[in-house]
């Protein structure tokens, strides 16, 4: 397997740059309404983001210097001047607005008209939050931390979260937010983004309330599988126990695998059990795939 290794020291920023944002990716959007200590709004999109703590609960957001002349943006000088922000999350419905509300217009102006948001009295704080974002957190802004004095260095906004709106329209009949219904979107490397929706969104059981067998504990044919992926792998290695003498005896008896273990040739009968066990992992009946796997030692 060919490998490119890379010494961030050795390249430009600008190269190093698109590494990071191509390879780090999908990374949530925080469209971040902030104001100045002369009361002008300003409004721009951020994708070195992310959710950090729930107690307290604290968002974290980077408006880096710009690399090409190691300017800095309007809204990291303006949560100095006044230590709130507007935290508004972007979905597909205003994600070319968001886009539009990235420009560097001149800070006199209001990137809510630019971009034709709307801008909402906010409840705590005064910067104003986006009327047409699913959901908004109103923030004070604890401590910002400036990593470094060059083109390219982050400055970490450590925002506190003290009120929260979310639009009803995007919750489910529990009245918690429902994914699907959300429909957000993502940055990911130069001018491409991804969308959370449709085909896109998928469901993993997560090992957090029993500790799975692990992969290891599977026949070792099973870890050589040309048929069965990693995410086959772990999906079964989170099964909790290794299947019962009288489940494998089950399918010993099946036709399927008598005419499978008649198979002379090993690659080919390890790849065709491996492909019949694939059957039964596609519907999510993991029990039957495992019996199946372990009906050859």
């Amino acid at each position: 397997m060919a490998i490119k290794s890379i010494d961030p020291k050795t390249i430009k920023t600008s190269e190093l740059h698109q590494i990071l944002l191509a390879a780090v990716a999908p990374r949530p959007i925080a469209l971040a309404s902030t104001i100045d200590s002369e009361g002008r709004v300003n409004l721009s999109p951020f994708s070195f983001f992310n959710v950090f703590s729930a107690n307290p609960p604290i968002l974290i957001f980077s408006p880096a210097r710009r690399g090409r002349d190691n300017t800095t943006k309007h809204t990291f000088e303006n949560v100095k001047e006044v230590k709130e922000v507007v935290v508004n999350i972007v979905n597909y419905p205003v994600v070319e607005q968001m886009s539009l509300s990235s420009t560097e217009y001149d800070r006199s102006i209001n990137e809510f008209t630019k971009a034709g948001f709307t801008e909402i009295p906010s409840d705590t704080i005064q910067p104003p939050r986006v009327g047409e974002a699913p959901v908004s957190f109103e923030c004070t802004v604890d401590k910002v931390i400036e990593l470094g004095n060059e083109g390219g260095a982050g400055n970490l906004v450590i925002s506190r979260i003290q009120r929260i709106h979310i639009q009803q329209r995007y919750l489910n009949d529990q009245g918690n937010l429902d994914t699907q219904k959300l429909d957000l979107v993502a940055r990911m490397g130069e001018s491409w983004y991804c969308r959370a929706s449709g085909a896109a969104l998928f469901e993993i059981p997560k090992p957090i309330f029993n500790k799975g067998i692990g992969v290891d504990a599977l026949p070792k044919h099973v870890l050589k599988s040309s048929i069965l992926t990693g995410n086959h792998l772990g999906r079964l290695g989170n099964m909790e126990a290794v299947p019962n003498h009288e489940s494998i005896t089950k399918h010993l008896s099946s036709k399927e695998i008598i005419d499978i273990l008649h198979i002379k040739n090993a690659q080919e009968q390890r790849n065709q059990l491996h492909a019949h066990a694939l059957t039964y992992i596609e519907n999510n009946d993991l029990e039957n795939a495992l019996s199946i796997l372990f009906c050859l030692s």
